[in-house]
């Protein structure tokens, strides 16, 4: 069926501004019951919902060529802080203290936030394909819902152990059950939103992928 592809570059942006700014506000720490998250968990799992949308819309060929996009254009903002983090100050500014310590980036935190994101996304995306094929496209809550806490089980574990392991963070364990069970409530609580996001881009663009025949490697080098 002919599709018009309007809405992609619409979700597309959303998905990549999501990523982007979670990872900015995401230096600032709040508590909630007694348990530490960062910021970043307000937004971040919009980038879940966003994936889930491009996956079951456009096939995971297309959200694997989103994904990666979102890596690069989060390494871009990175590289354009740090640049501007070493450009010698104006004698009369005195923020230079304050942007280092906001909006910094250490290697350690850098890497564990990008092998967190590439599994975490790439996992989502495959564990959602491969639900809509066994269920035959129904039951949508069943795949936005599951491949969502596989994917950020994963994303959490990996994260929070590169980042703080060793460093005499206390009961890693609890921090990365926490912001697992944040982030796979925000899903339970946005499905609605979802279902009505994805039937609407389904009858805009009028596509329904099923990835019955697609090669699933994240990168793709070499033959299949």
């Amino acid at each position: 069926m002919k599709t018009s592809g309007r809405l992609l570059p619409i979700i597309t942006a959303l998905f990549v501004t999501a990523l982007v700014t979670a990872n900015i506000v995401a230096v600032k720490l709040f508590v909630v019951a007694g348990v530490v998250l960062p910021a970043g968990v307000v937004i971040f799992p919009l980038s879940y919902l966003f994936g889930d949308v491009l996956t079951e819309v456009y096939g995971y060929a297309q959200a694997r060529r989103v994904i990666w996009l979102g890596f690069f254009c989060n390494l871009l903002m990175v590289a354009a802080i740090w640049i501007a983090q070493e450009l010698p100050a104006a004698p009369f500014w005195k923020g230079q203290g304050a942007y280092e310590q906001i909006l910094g980036f250490t290697p350690r935190l850098l890497l564990a936030s990008f092998a967190a994101y590439l599994l975490g996304e790439f996992v989502n995306s495959f564990v959602l394909a491969k639900l809509k094929i066994a269920t035959r496209g129904r039951w949508l809550w069943s795949r936005t819902i599951g491949s969502t806490v596989t994917g950020q089980a994963l994303d959490s574990a990996v994260f929070v152990t590169l980042a703080f392991a060793g460093t005499g963070v206390p009961d890693l364990g609890s921090v990365i059950l926490a912001q697992w069970l944040f982030k796979s409530v925000y899903e339970i609580v946005a499905t609605p939103l979802t279902y009505l996001v994805v039937s609407t881009v389904k009858r805009v663009e009028g596509i329904d992928t099923f990835d019955y025949n697609t090669d699933f490697r994240p990168v793709l080098i070499g033959p299949r």
